[in-house]
């Protein structure tokens, strides 16, 4: 009987100072931002050293985090908060956005958004336009799959191909869709027996919704 009290002791007194050790790292986190909010702002005076400090900081707390910063639009600038796509850290982001401070100039964003209209892309030295990529969606369990089509896709660019359909996914869906309600993701050419179903890619946002809409109602 003794040893259960002490084991289940330590387990409070563990669960009390890693809960602790984390409000710390977030509180740590902001008070640094405060301190440097000028810096950052305007970080494109010292871009890779700021880029590089405001990343140790944040892997202080999760090491799984990543920023975006978006532009000065009317004083303001967005600060992203993201998962780098890696759905464990999704509570990591939750609990450093809930702890940011009100600052005037800054706009806190959880999870890297949508980003419209959807931009054409380059990666590894392809370039892709938007108007030229097809999309169909279907029913994955209780998730939407997707399937991308493109001009002159082969197996043997399939990398490249994927990283490029992975950006626009990213850029139409936002971050926390795609990892939450998007089931599986597949690429294909324009000549797939599937294509004719597709649609223009531009209109996926707004399909996607319907279309989620539909399967939890």
């Amino acid at each position: 009987m003794i040893r259960l009290n002490f084991f289940v002791v330590r387990l409070m007194v563990f669960g009390l100072f890693s809960g602790n050790a984390l409000a710390s790292s977030e509180t740590d986190f902001w008070k640094w931002f405060e301190a440097n909010e000028s810096r950052l702002f305007a970080f494109e005076k010292n871009q890779e050293a700021i880029f590089d400090e405001l990343g140790a900081r944040m892997g202080r707390v999760n090491s799984d985090l990543a920023f975006e910063f978006g532009p000065v639009e009317n004083g303001k600038r967005e600060f992203v908060i993201s998962a780098g796509g890696i759905k464990s850290a999704f509570s990591a982001v939750e609990s450093l956005h809930g702890a940011a401070p009100a600052l005037k100039r800054w706009v806190w964003v959880k999870f890297r958004p949508r980003r419209l209209p959807i931009n054409d892309l380059e990666f590894s030295g392809k370039k892709v336009k938007v108007d030229d990529v097809s999309y169909l969606l279907t029913k994955d369990e209780d998730k939407v799959g997707i399937v991308l089509f493109f001009d002159g896709y082969s197996e043997r660019e399939k990398n490249t191909f994927g990283q490029i359909g992975y950006l626009f996914l990213d850029e139409a869906l936002g971050e926390y869709a795609i990892e939450t309600q998007v089931g599986f993701i597949e690429f294909q050419p324009k000549n797939s027996k599937y294509f004719p179903k597709s649609r223009p890619l531009k209109e996926l946002p707004a399909q996607f919704d319907e279309y989620w809409g539909r399967m939890v109602h």
